[in-house]
């Protein structure tokens, strides 16, 4: 299994995002952070921004179409797409995500 992050500039965005990486089948789950704090290097200078953590949990098989789908529906020019990958899962978690994402 592996848990995806990315982040949006606003609450509704990250719905949406959501919403639609559900109903594509590329994740089981979304859990949206609120809220966060993100400190980072862009365009020549440190920026600081409020964001929306999303924690995206996919199969190693569905990784490359969901990075694929973050690029095309997200409004960042160079969004966020970490993969990390679990190491133990609950077994009837893990077995429900692979029923959902067939």
């Amino acid at each position: 299994m592996f848990v995806v992050l990315t982040t949006t500039p606003t609450a509704e965005e990250a719905e949406v995002l959501a919403r639609k990486i559900i109903e594509a089948k590329l994740a089981a789950c979304v859990q949206v952070v609120p809220q966060i704090t993100s400190f980072y290097f862009w365009e020549n200078e440190v920026k600081k921004d409020s964001e929306q953590l999303l924690l995206i949990k996919t199969l190693p098989t569905k990784f490359d179409q969901l990075k694929d789908f973050i690029q095309e529906n997200h409004t960042y020019e160079v969004p966020e797409i970490v993969a990390l990958s679990a190491e133990k899962v609950a077994d009837n978690y893990l077995n429900w995500m692979r029923d959902y994402m067939r």
